[in-house]
């Protein structure tokens, strides 16, 4: 009599079977690693809310290259840290030609120049409201705005982004930045935009240690309700429209759906942004003994990777990079 079940334990039985069907992969060159640069000198301050990740002045970012390459991790995303003196309401630390973000753009192409530089390009970390466009009569303004993130993306291509990436979600921001940069020249520049970045309780941390935080009022006006998905193809179709080359999910745990929904309408590269709440949890969770942290991030990682996304950013990045180095990434 033949077999009844189909025996689907047969590939299960040791590791080198395990490995051998693995549908789903993940390499050190598959992440990308955020990066908090802050005015100083010789300072590289731990964020209270995100054990092992850093707020470093320009001077030590060589360093940090050099780790994440020894790593295998070939791109990072830059933030600015102002602090609030610093700040204005028109958010000018972000198109200014010497600000915190150009001056770490110079510095990174000087001394790791196979490193790719992402610059996050938005007003939030520089206005002294903490809204990411002009302010009017309580009243984020969309097309008042438009010039300044343009500006903004301008002045990081000039200082050596290879990426510049439109965080705003403010309509028509990828057009303008588009627009922008061809005019000078810089029409190979890809444009990784924020296509769907909701209004989401898991920026806390982020908050933290980028000191952004709204001022007054939030963010729903102009990011995306948790509730939605099917407007967040009407919001990458927007952004392909006007001439985005990679599209991002922000954040990925809780909109593991929206990955596939884009993965499976588009061609483009797709980045899915494991946000700083998402890091935080389960670095708390390991403290407390509750979680094993390896196995975790290997299965968030895994889900984000098989739900679609091509790139992850995370703040686990040099730790996962480490445990793939050393063969312990998918041990247990």
């Amino acid at each position: 009599m033949s077999d009844p079940f189909a025996r689907l334990r047969r590939l299960r039985a040791s590791e080198a079977l395990r490995t051998l069907v693995r549908e789903t992969t993940l390499d050190a060159a598959d992440l990308v690693y955020p990066i908090f640069v802050t005015e100083g000198q010789g300072i590289r301050r731990e964020v209270p809310s995100m054990p092992g990740v850093f707020q470093l002045t320009v001077d030590r970012l060589p360093y940090e290259a050099e780790e994440l390459l020894q790593l295998g991790i070939r791109a990072v995303i830059l933030f600015g840290v102002l602090p609030p003196e610093r700040k204005d309401e028109r958010g000018s630390g972000a198109y200014d030609p010497d600000g915190i973000v150009q001056r770490a753009l110079r510095e990174l192409k000087r001394t790791h120049p196979e490193l790719v530089l992402i610059a996050d390009t938005c007003l939030c970390e520089y206005t002294s409201h903490g809204h990411c466009g002009l302010v009017e009569d309580g009243k984020v303004l969309n097309d008042a705005s438009l010039p300044l993130h343009a500006a903004a993306a301008l002045s990081q291509v000039q200082a050596g982004a290879d990426v510049v990436a439109p965080s705003s979600m403010m309509d028509g921001v990828v057009a303008a930045i588009r627009s922008t940069l061809n005019e000078h020249g810089f029409t190979d520049v890809p444009i990784l935009a924020y296509s769907v970045k909701y209004a989401s309780a898991f920026y806390g941390p982020f908050r933290d240690a980028a000191q952004s935080a709204p001022a007054f009022g939030d963010r729903r006006t102009y990011q995306m309700d948790p509730a939605n998905a099917r407007e967040a193809l009407r919001e990458a179709e927007a952004d392909v429209a006007q001439g985005a080359d990679l599209l991002m999910v922000k954040p990925a745990l809780a909109y593991l759906d929206v990955i596939r929904l884009l993965r499976e309408r588009f061609p483009h590269p797709l980045v899915a942004y494991n946000v700083s709440g998402e890091y935080s949890m389960v670095k708390a969770a390991a403290r407390l003994g509750w979680l094993d942290e390896r196995r975790t991030v290997r299965e968030i990682l895994l889900g984000i990777r098989r739900a679609g996304a091509d790139l992850i950013i995370t703040y686990h990045a040099k730790d996962v990079a480490r445990w793939l180095k050393d063969g312990s990434f998918w041990e247990g």
